[in-house]
């Protein structure tokens, strides 16, 4: 079993997570979403330096660049291009299938033992997440799916990774380097797919620092700390909340209908968070953390 209060802390930021979808669509500019992932990533990773003022050491530095690219750039871009390519309700159940890829590489990684209620769990979350935003106007691109899968996948990697690699520092100054790293390999990215940068507005401003500032350094922070507290496949099936989240602040805020099924997708979502949660938790054959200095 989970400690409770270390899951609610935990499962609080897929949760701010979810907002992310309004708050794009009402505040953040439209031309590039690489343009978008960058500054979500870069200013807070370097304030977080700034208030951590400790610098990863070099012999760190190359795992560093891995889970940030894992974490936030790949993870990111692929998202982006699956939002953009796929309908929201498509993108957001192609995401749901990370707790099984989270449960296959910590099995191969950590050495962690998977279970049938783990198992279980995994697809009740996808069928929840899927009556939650599956709507009929849903259709499959292949460049979308692939890309919707491949975030997935980059995700899943960058949480098992990120266990893997815990090195002796906070999960401040852990959030920071990575977040750091991340936005440093999103530059070009962004540099090549928007040559020429929009001017940002005042909402703009405002949307991009709550999505850098609380949708990125604080969530972060929140989701670094209980990869090293929980286990892999349990924080993984906390995902759930961001599109549950999304959900309710669009029938809030937005008008949209919540219907009967998404009420069902909701409970079964939910449940499966609980059922991932009573799953044995796993002994890790994890290698001892990276020295900080």
């Amino acid at each position: 079993m989970t400690d409770t209060r270390d899951l609610a802390l935990t499962a609080l930021a897929p949760a701010i997570w979810g907002s992310s979808y309004i708050v794009t669509t009402t505040f953040l500019p439209g031309e590039s979403p690489y343009l978008v992932a960058l500054l979500r990533a870069l200013p807070a990773g370097l304030l977080l330096l700034l208030l951590v003022r400790q610098l990863p050491p070099v012999a760190l530095l190359p795992k560093i660049f891995v889970l940030g690219a894992l974490n936030f750039s790949v993870f990111w871009a692929f998202l982006f291009l699956s939002a953009y390519r796929l309908p929201g309700g498509v993108a957001a159940t192609l995401g749901a299938v990370q707790p099984l890829f989270v449960m296959a590489l910590s099995g191969a990684l950590l050495g962690t033992q998977i279970h049938r209620k783990g198992i279980a769990a995994a697809f009740l979350g996808i069928i929840g997440v899927g009556l939650l935003v599956l709507g009929p106007e849903a259709s499959l691109d292949p460049t979308g799916v692939l890309a919707g899968l491949g975030g997935a996948l980059s995700m899943a990697a960058g949480v098992v990774l990120t266990r893997r690699w815990q090195p002796g520092v906070p999960a401040l100054t852990f959030t920071a380097w990575q977040l750091s790293a991340g936005g440093i390999l999103l530059i070009p990215v962004a540099l090549f797919a928007l040559p020429e940068w929009p001017t940002l507005s005042t909402a703009n401003l405002i949307g991009l620092g709550y999505m850098s500032l609380i949708g990125g350094a604080f969530t972060y922070i929140l989701w670094f700390r209980g990869i090293s507290r929980i286990a892999p496949a349990q924080i993984s099936l906390l995902g759930v909340f961001s599109p549950l989240t999304a959900v309710i602040l669009g029938a809030l805020f937005a008008g949209e209908h919540f219907s009967t099924l998404q009420a069902l997708g909701a409970i079964v979502a939910l449940f499966s968070v609980w059922l991932g949660q009573q799953a044995p938790k796993p002994a890790v054959a994890m290698t001892a953390p990276v020295a900080a200095e």
